[in-house]
């Protein structure tokens, strides 16, 4: 999974560091929240989507929204992450009701730190597990594969996905629990046990 941020680190330094971005961004201000975020926002996107290009356009519109929206942003209701990982989640939404497909769930990134440079024997294995794990988050309610993507791919903490889902934390933290030991029982039914 390679993805460039070169043409848009580019244009943010021709742009100028003081130029205005929509109301109330300059490209210093976006060039810091892009740095910071891109990566976090790429992965939950390709968790959802399961497809690096359809990711990749998502997650250029979702930083065109917040150059279009910053002005909305307010410290006071939300922490910036919160704000932010809404606006991915909603564009991410309207990709699905536009396309009126399922969500999906990809543990490409996962498996990229399980397994750092396989070899040919460790691909099949990461193909093997890649395939058992994607079937048994499968069979979790979207809801419960929705809060697994925002603690492990976007690396929210509880409190944030609780904020943005508008839940308490401790829900949060049952249901990633809750989620956790069915995806385990899954994959122990399955043959694919931790040895």
């Amino acid at each position: 999974m390679e993805y460039s941020t070169q043409a848009v680190k580019r244009e943010i330094y021709l742009q100028g560091q003081d130029k205005l971005l929509g109301d109330v961004l300059t490209t210093k201000q976006f060039s810091e929240i892009y740095e910071q975020y891109f990566d976090r926002v790429y992965k939950y996107i390709y968790y959802r989507i399961q497809n690096q290009y359809e990711a990749e356009d998502i997650c250029s519109h979702v930083f065109e929204k917040v150059i279009s929206n910053y002005h909305k942003f307010c410290e006071e209701k939300a922490k910036f992450d919160v704000w932010l990982f809404a606006i991915v989640r909603n564009t991410v939404t309207d990709f699905y009701r536009a396309r009126k497909k399922r969500f999906h769930f990809s543990l490409d990134s996962v498996t990229e730190f399980i397994f750092p440079k396989p070899s040919p024997e460790e691909l099949a294995i990461r193909d093997d597990v890649h395939q058992a794990l994607f079937q048994a988050l499968a069979k979790l309610r979207d809801k419960e594969r929705n809060i697994i993507a925002l603690k492990f791919a976007a690396g929210l903490k509880n409190s944030e996905i609780a904020e943005l889902l508008g839940k308490s934390e401790s829900n949060i933290g049952v249901v990633v629990h809750r989620s956790l030991r069915k995806l385990q029982k899954i994959l122990e039914t399955g043959g694919l046990k931790d040895e």
